[in-house]
């Protein structure tokens, strides 16, 4: 008998002896292609001697010490190097140990700074339905899936939710035609309902996650929130935790629209998966704000220098080997194919995404967008079919009403080869269609 409470209890699971690159071996000598990157975390890869070393070199210097104690080497390097590519205007990060760790971070910060500029009112965040920032309260409360925040919605409801951006199933009634306006003016009006001056901030994702499979919002989409935004005095946070550090195939997400948020959040591919590590970070803006009145906040393994270390081994990896437009390359080219090779399949509605964050929506008919009854366990099926022929692959359900809804997707490390590209798209076409 084990005594770990494990993540899932339907199935038991392989034992994991190595990884390497883009593949992960079990204790039955069974290799997996990792076309998922754990949860959309492994940026640069598996097995990665300098990241490795990097921890290793660091762990021979300090190993803890507290934040209010001492700074050490490790993160003020972290911080000045990745203050270069960072999407804002003079850059201070708070980091922390994980992506819903930077969320909660970051909406205490954007309170902290209406405090300080004497607007104690502003104490709600407006987030999108259908999204998702953590699994802490506050993380989850700004959360707009439903399935997940149910079994503790006593605990919640102190922030509220404008529409999703996603483009598939536009919510907008005229779309295309002016859905950046049309999303603008929703959230307009959710500011204009509001008490006077009680929002604190809008945060979403650059591109949405795992709730909707990389759905990609229109082009005038970013400009026209900020643009309300800033005409409100409502802070702009960056949910960057996934889309952060090439994923999308640019530095930041945010980069693909040239915003310049107030603050920003990074997990998963800080340190690719390494060390448990990520941040929040302020413009000087805000930072200068907080920092005048204090900030009433901490983690004891806040400002860690393990983690810092090998957050500066992830920057060097990426920016040597030109890892970010790499992303970019074989994102179009991988989405490219699956489109391709799925343009005829029945259950396929769209394939989307931008670098190697992709998305495969299925659906019960492809004219109507109809849905897959989550009775059928759809997503699950290609996920087996997948596992089967020795791929993983990550899942989302639930997304178009709160039960049904399914998709898949492909967040692979960016160290593929070409060989690795082509076992990809075929395993991938090949599970779908199993089910179709």
């Amino acid at each position: 008998m084990s005594h770990v409470f494990p993540r899932v209890y339907d199935r038991g699971l392989p034992t994991a002896v190595h990884a390497e690159g883009a593949w992960i071996t079990d204790s039955q000598g069974n290799r997996f292609l990792d076309g998922a990157g754990g949860a959309i975390v492994l940026n640069v890869g598996h097995g990665d001697p300098a990241l490795i070393a990097a921890a290793t070199q660091q762990l021979g210097k300090t190993q803890y010490v507290h934040p209010t104690m001492f700074t050490t080497e490790a993160v003020e390097r972290y911080a000045d190097q990745v203050a270069e590519v960072l999407p804002m205007h003079e850059p201070r990060i708070y980091p922390v140990s994980g992506g819903s760790e930077a969320v909660e971070t970051a909406i205490k910060m954007a309170r902290a700074y209406h405090l300080a500029r004497g607007e104690g009112s502003r104490i709600t965040i407006i987030a999108r339905r259908s999204s998702y920032h953590g699994n802490t309260l506050g993380a989850l409360d700004a959360s707009g899936k439903e399935p997940l925040r149910k079994p503790y919605t006593p605990w919640l409801g102190r922030f509220t939710h404008a529409p999703a951006a996603y483009e598939y199933r536009c919510e907008n009634p005229r779309h295309p035609v002016a859905c950046g306006d049309w999303h603008g003016g929703e959230l307009e009006r959710m500011l204009t309902q509001s008490p006077e001056a009680s929002v604190a901030a809008f945060m979403a994702e650059p591109v949405s996650g795992a709730t909707l499979g990389a759905a990609v919002p229109c082009e005038d989409y970013w400009p026209k929130i900020v643009e309300v935004c800033r005409r409100h005095g409502v802070l702009v946070i960056a949910d960057e935790v996934m889309t952060g550090f090439g994923r999308t195939g640019m530095w930041f997400g945010m980069d693909h629209w040239s915003i310049r948020p107030d603050i920003l959040t990074a997990g998963k591919g800080t340190t690719s998966g390494y060390v448990p590590f990520g941040f929040a970070a302020a413009s000087g803006e805000v930072f200068e704000a907080v920092a005048a009145s204090g900030f009433v906040h901490g983690f004891t393994w806040s400002h860690n220098a393990l983690g810092a270390a090998v957050g500066s081994a992830v920057l060097q990896r990426l920016r040597e080997d030109d890892m970010v437009s790499r992303s970019r390359v074989l994102g179009e080219r991988i989405r490219g194919d699956l489109s391709q090779g799925l343009k005829d399949c029945a259950v396929v509605g769209d394939v989307r995404g931008l670098g190697l964050l992709i998305g495969i929506e299925l659906v019960r008919e492809g004219e109507s967008k109809e849905p897959l009854a989550r009775s059928a366990k759809t997503t699950e099926r290609v996920l087996a079919a997948a596992r089967a022929n020795g791929l993983l692959l990550y899942s989302s359900t639930g997304h178009v009403d709160g039960t049904n809804g399914d998709l898949i997707m492909l967040g692979p490390p960016f160290c593929l080869t070409d060989g690795d590209v082509t076992t990809l798209v075929e395993r991938t076409i090949d599970a779908v269609r199993s089910v179709a």
